[in-house]
């Protein structure tokens, strides 16, 4: 593939998606269910916040315009941040690969200056403006989340991610 800025882009992506699962590894499922913040998220919601609300919303909802998508999220009444128990953390983490491995069949050909294919009433002024920006958000989203699971993770089992032992 091409140095492009649609490969740049989804390297960068890509890396933020790989920190998310990494900073996890080796968690088992209790820890990654237990709230350790004041809020109340787990891990494992944040996980299923990032497949459902960020992945699946922006690249197939908004950007894509897939119908399925679209009629998935608006007809639902759960939130992401909480997944249904009956869902392990393998699952949890299938889905986040799945929705990721789906985005990135969308963008592989994709023109960065596209105009989203839908964009949801419920946002009032608040719009982006093309596929770029819509990348863009998603890595500051993934990144952002990544640090919270940085420092929950070592807070949970003191583990810190870039620091070698």
């Amino acid at each position: 593939m091409a140095d492009t800025e649609l490969t740049t882009l989804l390297n960068v992506l890509n890396s933020k998606r790989k920190h998310v699962l990494d900073i996890l590894e080796g968690l088992d499922e209790e820890a990654l269910r237990r709230p350790v913040l004041p809020s109340g998220w787990t891990c494992l919601g944040l996980v299923h916040h990032l497949a459902l609300d960020d992945e699946k919303f922006w690249f197939r909802a908004v950007a894509a315009g897939e119908r399925a998508a679209i009629e998935e999220i608006l007809g639902s009444s759960e939130s992401a941040w909480r997944p249904v128990p009956e869902l392990t953390a393998e699952e949890v983490f299938a889905l986040y690969r799945k929705e990721a491995e789906l985005a990135d069949d969308f963008m592989a050909d994709a023109d960065l200056n596209a105009s989203p294919a839908w964009w949801p009433d419920f946002f009032g002024d608040f719009r982006l403006d093309n596929l770029r920006e819509v990348i863009l958000h998603v890595i500051t989203e993934t990144a952002t989340h990544a640090g919270h699971l940085d420092a929950v993770r070592e807070l949970i089992d003191g583990r810190q991610r870039l620091v070698v032992p």
